[in-house]
């Protein structure tokens, strides 16, 4: 009698989380549905923080005595990142410099490169003008490109772009600090051509802030919206889960001239769920004036939405090396389900 109790009680107890389990999925699936979506399909100016130092440069120091290069004189080489100063731990170029403003006998210098640490002894050279120790570096700590929105989520005040990440020169998905999202004008697309990618031109107009990037991921790059941001111009819609999604017609929304986001006409030639890349449909651009224009896709038109029967089914991340007229995309689930 006592096991027949406990075993009833066991199987009460998993239909209870079985039942929460399919109620939470419910709720989940019906908050998506809920989802106050905006088209996107324009084109924006990314500026992302790195958790990095980067040396781009090797540079001269003006001293007293003449000019000096201490980062030339001890080795370091452009593409190296610079991991610590005397032991201080170095993310930002602010850090570089407030550890270089501290006292010390002699000066250590911990670089990363091609994967390994090395430890180097430096010895800063005083500035002239500025009066303030200098290695002769020239660095970076955030990194800057031109991207497509997707969507904007008004319910929670958020945006979608890229559908893919920014990757470091390793191919290793960059860890962000922040940034920031600016409206960006395209001036010019360098037209795509078979082993030659094309890309769009724009200029950043950092006067526009769009919103602030707080994510880089597999899925793309995602962030909060500022909240004066007028969606009045965007077209409102639903998203569709991947088995609804079919082969054949579809659209992309994209913006390659005339700074104006247009439809452009495609197909969807293959539809691959569980592609562990996110790769999960092969298009095809069917639009001749898309093809005049810039061949295909082109760098910049990542994160361009597809659109099929009027719901929103994913977005553009890969063109084909090979064929610009033909590239990859993520299902609109991967991506709302990532922030």
């Amino acid at each position: 009698m006592l096991y027949s109790k406990r075993v009833t009680r066991a199987l009460f107890a998993l239909i209870c989380v079985f039942v929460c389990l399919i109620s939470f999925n419910s709720l989940a699936a019906a908050y998506a549905d809920e989802r106050e979506l905006y088209l996107g399909g324009f084109a924006a100016g990314f500026v992302l923080n790195t958790t990095t130092v980067e040396v781009v440069g090797i540079c001269d120091v003006m001293t007293e005595d003449g000019i000096e290069s201490p980062a030339r004189d001890c080795g370091i080489k452009t593409g190296d990142i610079i991991e610590k100063v005397n032991g201080y731990e170095i993310n930002s170029v602010s850090d570089l410099n407030a550890a270089l403003c501290i006292p010390s006998k002699n000066c250590t210098i911990q670089i990363e490169r091609g994967g390994q640490s090395i430890d180097m002894n430096i010895n800063p050279a005083l500035d002239k003008i500025s009066g303030q120790k200098k290695l002769g570096l020239l660095v970076k700590d955030s990194v800057n490109g031109i991207g497509t929105v997707t969507y904007i989520d008004k319910t929670n005040g958020t945006f979608a772009s890229l559908g893919h990440p920014v990757a470091d020169q390793s191919k290793k998905i960059m860890q962000i600090n922040g940034g920031s999202i600016y409206t960006c004008a395209i001036y010019d697309v360098k037209k795509g051509l078979r082993g030659n990618p094309g890309e769009l031109k724009g200029s950043i107009e950092s006067d526009y802030m769009i919103g602030k990037a707080s994510k880089n991921c597999e899925c793309g790059i995602f962030g909060e919206i500022s909240s004066d941001f007028d969606t009045s111009g965007l077209k409102k819609i639903k998203a569709a889960k991947i088995n609804e999604v079919k082969m054949g017609k579809a659209s992309i929304y994209s913006t390659v001239e005339a700074n104006t986001t247009k439809e452009y006409e495609i197909s969807i030639v293959k539809i691959d769920p569980l592609n562990k890349d996110n790769r999960n449909f092969v298009i095809k651009i069917d639009d001749e004036n898309l093809i005049n224009l810039s061949g295909g896709i082109v760098q910049g038109m990542s994160g361009s939405p597809i659109v099929q029967d009027g719901k929103l089914i994913g977005a553009v991340t890969h063109v084909f090396v090979n064929d610009p007229t033909r590239g990859y995309g993520i299902s609109i689930d991967k991506m709302l389900n990532s922030y």
